[in-house]
């Protein structure tokens, strides 16, 4: 699938392969002791673990397009300038839900977004421990280890 003339297809790729990449080194510490500190409260909380993914998640994409631009919560919270413009633009969170893995708490993820003139058109979301890989795709779907979901026709609580 393209879109402005970007291949969707292959980025959708390369983010569901970065994101098992990095959730296999969530996996690696996630029952361990972790070094833990504090970003902007007590609450707002950041590992070695967090700081690893990213790096690893934005040296990957970097070399498979350096002419994109990336966006990640551990670069902006150590004061890394963002300028968000229309180019391809990565938005990381390596390790969404901080605070579960600390305690070991499964609900934790890999979050990677792409967005192409400041539209969404790539969404990953990957749990290593449950093993549930969220992927979407402007104008394609979304998807659960594969499989189309979407909203429920619920209209009340």
């Amino acid at each position: 699938m393209a879109f402005d003339g970007h291949d969707l297809n292959d980025y959708l790729q390369s983010a569901i392969n970065v994101a098992k990449a990095g959730g296999e080194l969530i996996i690696e510490t996630f029952y361990k002791e972790k070094s833990i500190e504090t970003k902007s409260s007590s609450a707002d909380l950041v590992t070695e673990t967090d700081k690893a993914v990213e790096k690893l998640i934005f040296s990957t994409l970097k070399n498979k397009y350096p002419q994109h631009s990336f966006i990640g919560e551990e670069s902006v919270s150590d004061g890394e300038a963002v300028e968000y413009t229309d180019n391809a633009t990565w938005m990381v969170d390596p390790v969404d839900g901080t605070c579960n893995f600390v305690h070991s708490f499964p609900t934790v993820a890999v979050s990677i977004g792409l967005t192409i003139n400041k539209q969404a058109v790539v969404g990953v979301v990957y749990n290593p421990i449950l093993n549930e890989m969220y992927t979407a795709i402007k104008g394609g779907g979304a998807f659960l280890n594969n499989k189309p979901i979407k909203v429920s026709g619920q209209t009340g609580l």
